[in-house]
């Protein structure tokens, strides 16, 4: 870099800053609220800022190894566009919940397109409610956040149910990375199951996840949704949106029957 760092670099790349690149009230304010750190290379702030469909969300900055790291990468972009083509003509959407809301891209991406909706930001990590929370107020939503696992205690009737969850097979131990079983489809499939019984008529569960392809190319989250769904009696779309991400992943033990890792969306309609 040969200029001194500014606002984009600091928050935007995460990149490492002198005391004195800061406004001093800026300075203050972040040590007031403990997001810096000092490292051999200077001062870092510890969360970063990032722009989805033209709104800003703090997350938690490069690398985001921490056990209560909030992500937000590639996978919160097609997450957002996935969002965004399913409600160009939307019906009128009263409350809608994000299920492992992270710093709440999806349930935001969903407000612009419904803006007099009531947003619920549902997460397991308190760290991502935090962020969560900020974020929505930066976005003028009217938003409560629920700290939960899932989709317990959550309320029935919902216009709309939207979710990014976790999906890489194995423990990480990182909140925003662990599936569980099913070559890590076991959290999409749980939190599909649980939120099509929560949907008003005509309501929709928008779900953005990973699913491992085995080998002869066999899709078995789509296999174990579509059954599930069926016998709810539901309305199911199922796409694939990228062929082969995270292919670094393959390496590992839990995927050695799989052929590739695809992004893919589910959208659940129950019928009016």
């Amino acid at each position: 870099m040969t200029h001194a760092p500014d606002l984009r670099d600091i928050f935007g790349w995460s990149r490492p800053f002198a005391q004195a690149d800061l406004d001093p009230a800026l300075w203050s304010l972040l040590q007031e609220a403990g997001t810096v750190v000092q490292d051999a290379a200077g001062w870092r702030s510890t969360v970063r800022v990032s722009s989805v469909h033209e709104r800003l969300f703090l997350h938690s900055a490069f690398p985001a190894t921490a056990p209560d790291a909030v992500f937000l990468g590639p996978d919160s972009y097609r997450f957002a566009d996935l969002i965004a083509a399913e409600l160009t003509s939307a019906a009128p959407i009263r409350t809608l919940l994000d299920v492992g809301a992270g710093a709440g891209v999806g349930g935001l991406a969903a407000h612009r397109h419904a803006p007099d909706a009531h947003v619920i930001l549902s997460d397991i990590n308190p760290r991502a409610l935090e962020l969560a929370r900020v974020n929505a107020q930066h976005a003028g939503a009217d938003f409560e956040v629920r700290h939960a696992g899932g989709l317990e205690g959550a309320p029935a009737d919902l216009d709309l149910i939207v979710s990014n969850p976790p999906y890489v097979a194995g423990d990480s131990g990182r909140t925003y990375k662990d599936g569980g079983d099913l070559h890590g489809a076991r959290l999409s499939l749980d939190w599909a199951i649980a939120g099509m019984r929560l949907l008003a008529p005509g309501g929709r569960f928008i779900l953005y996840t990973g699913s491992t392809i085995l080998d002869g190319g066999v899709d078995q989250f789509r296999q174990a949704l579509e059954s599930a769904v069926a016998a709810q009696g539901h309305g199911l779309r199922y796409r694939e949106l990228d062929p082969d991400i995270f292919s670094g992943e393959l390496r590992r033990a839990a995927y050695a029957d799989a052929e590739r890792i695809a992004a893919v969306g589910a959208v659940i309609t129950r019928p009016t």
